[in-house]
């Protein structure tokens, strides 16, 4: 497995753990406490604040960006353009969208924007690194 395909498995798996994230403090606490529940799960999520709200936030836009990506990645393989240009370009997206959930998840707004900017530009430029 090269990297580039290594980092569509990173990114695949970077909104699960944001999702994690969002129930983390919820494990271990009966429903009626507050506790995760797990029968209503999206309903519970919805109903959440703060940082736990802005993961789950992270988690949704983490599945939105993946099919970008992961076509800029097949189509760039597929044009056969040079492997080590392809591999730069999954980490980077991979360092934009840690810092994205990182940003997110401190509240910082303008700069999670910048980030996912970042991300996008890169899922782009995949499509044109020939």
């Amino acid at each position: 497995m090269n990297t580039a395909y290594f980092c569509i498995l990173v990114a695949s798996m970077l909104p699960v753990i944001c999702a994690g994230l969002a129930k983390s403090r919820a494990f271990g606490k009966p429903r009626n406490k507050g506790g995760y529940d797990n029968h209503d799960p999206r309903a519970w999520l919805a109903r959440q604040a703060g940082w736990q709200a802005r993961a789950n936030a992270a988690q949704q836009n983490g599945f939105e960006a993946l099919p970008l990506f992961i076509a800029g990645v097949l189509v760039a393989q597929q044009l056969q353009a040079p492997q080590a240009r392809i591999d730069a370009l999954a980490l980077g997206f991979i360092v934009a969208r840690l810092a994205y959930c990182a940003a997110y998840l401190a509240d910082y707004a303008a700069l999670r924007s910048l980030f996912w900017l970042a991300g996008v530009a890169i899922s782009m430029a995949l499509f044109f690194s020939n």
